[in-house]
């Protein structure tokens, strides 16, 4: 049997476990792969052609993201799923605190004042259903914009170098821009799922999600401790203008089930907003996506 390979998705839980020897208490026969970035879209603030689009789903569609666990937003883990790219883990969710910024000096005030305004999001990933999602209660339809301009490091430089006039971001660059004065005008926190690669012993799955809780509780209690390791996950350029004293826990992980209410609500929702084309919406079928925990 292959190592376990372990690759933080950019949160802070994997790094505490393995600076506090959890994984290896659990007995993980494991591969730790620190700061392992996948860029799977170009920072741009032109409009890109639809088929230049990509984001979270693709890597899952393409060749994978190189490790035995991988998380993304629930709903690219969902559609990945259903169409055979890998199996979503029933056992655990995460909840990332998310949010739609804006500059300084920007005349955004309200969640209404981005009508037709292009938010930058990552294609089929978290930051572009959640704007979405936030934003349904405020705006029509015809009044959602949405800027395809990279993934959450290419975004946080077109928004720091006052290139796009807002965008979404969540976990360590929401933390920066918070500190560098930029506005959050609204709240996208999403949910976040796990993704088992194919092969991969069900039972590793569970010796991670173990050492995982216990570094989940140590986050709960002395998040300050921890919050040094956003350093390896964002890009350098960044690290001269980071004080990581301010900033937060991140994303935190569920111990309860991704139930099949969540996965058929979620199905229903993107079939409703028709984010994926027919032919990409693979089975409905929570048994055949979803792996149940032990």
């Amino acid at each position: 049997m292959s190592k376990f390979i372990v690759v933080p998705h950019m949160r802070l839980q994997e790094y505490v476990a393995e600076e506090k020897g959890y994984f290896k208490d659990e007995g993980l026969d494991y591969e730790f792969r620190s700061g392992e970035r996948i860029v799977a879209s170009i920072k741009t603030a032109d409009e890109l052609p639809p088929e230049e689009w990509r984001g979270a789903y693709q890597t899952f569609e393409g060749d994978g993201r190189g490790c035995s666990l991988s998380s993304a937003c629930h709903w690219t883990v969902n559609m990945a799923a259903s169409a055979g790219h890998g199996r979503v883990w029933g056992g655990a969710y995460s909840v990332s605190p998310s949010g739609i910024y804006v500059p300084p000096s920007s005349d955004i005030k309200r969640p209404e004042d981005l009508a037709n305004v292009p938010i930058t999001v990552g294609y089929q990933s978290g930051s572009h259903y959640s704007t979405i999602q936030a934003l349904e209660p405020f705006l029509g339809r015809d009044k959602i914009k949405l800027h395809f301009g990279g993934m959450l490091f290419q975004r946080l430089e077109l928004l720091v170098d006052r290139e796009v006039p807002a965008g979404n971001a969540f976990g360590g660059p929401a933390y920066l821009l918070e500190q560098l004065g930029y506005v959050k005008i609204l709240d996208t926190t999403f949910m976040v799922a796990a993704m088992v690669q194919e092969g991969v012993d069900l039972a590793d799955v569970e010796k991670c999600y173990r050492a995982l809780k216990r570094a989940q509780a140590d986050l709960d209690l002395r998040p300050e401790l921890y919050t040094h390791y956003y350093k390896n996950i964002l890009p350098k350029r960044f690290h001269d203008l980071m004080d990581t004293r301010t900033f937060g826990p991140g994303e935190r992980i569920v111990f309860q089930p991704y139930s099949k209410e969540m996965f058929d609500a979620t199905q229903k929702w993107v079939e409703q907003w028709q984010i994926f084309s027919d032919d990409k919406m693979g089975s409905d079928k929570y048994e055949e996506a979803v792996v149940a925990a032990g």
